[in-house]
């Protein structure tokens, strides 16, 4: 079992969604990932140019950051490797994208200060909470994340949805639709 497990990469049974413990052979592979993206972190977060910061996030997230996209620092990140984002998409100050699970996000987003976009959980069998279990978001074309906004693991914001400032988003966003509230729930069609 254990010789099977050693055989799919680490970062990709992460990805999938797969539980990963602590004691797992292969756990040093993610503080490599995690070692690496908090120092890079610091460079980012001391910028003050526009182009340096999609620059340097393009270096965490191992792809290039549109020229039509803007981020504004401090951006935290404990993980960077599975942030995907597309072409003019705006990140206010403060957002905290914990993206074991992956996070894409489509262009046109607009996304508020002090947004977390949460990937990452834990179970809650207290023997077992040092866990790591994943899930993706996905945040599609055009939607508005209102600040100080919460999503949560596996959720997915559909195309032209707004979630409102302070939302706790724990289940899936339907297209053309406004949510608020803790946990949101829908408001209103667009």
């Amino acid at each position: 079992m254990i010789a099977e497990i050693e055989k799919v990469n680490i970062l990709e049974r992460l990805r999938s969604g797969e539980p990963i413990r602590l004691n797992d052979p292969a756990y040093y592979e993610i503080n490599e990932v995690v070692g690496r993206t908090l120092k890079l972190s610091q460079k980012l977060n001391m910028s003050s140019d526009l182009i340096a910061v999609r620059d340097i996030l393009g270096d965490i997230i191992g792809k290039t950051v549109d020229e039509s996209t803007t981020i504004f620092v401090p951006f935290y990140t404990n993980f960077g490797k599975f942030i995907s984002i597309g072409k003019n998409v705006f990140i206010n100050y403060a957002c905290s994208f914990l993206d074991m699970g992956g996070i894409t996000i489509a262009d046109n987003v607009l996304i508020g200060p002090k947004v977390n976009l949460v990937t990452e959980n834990h179970p809650l069998d207290p023997d077992d909470r040092r866990t790591l279990i994943t899930k993706p978001i996905v945040i599609k074309k055009n939607a508005w994340i209102g600040a100080g906004s919460t999503i949560l693991p596996g959720v997915t914001i559909g195309e032209n949805a707004v979630v409102a400032a302070g939302a706790v988003v724990s289940k899936d966003v339907l297209p053309n639709t406004v949510v608020g509230g803790i946990p949101a729930k829908f408001i209103k069609s667009i």
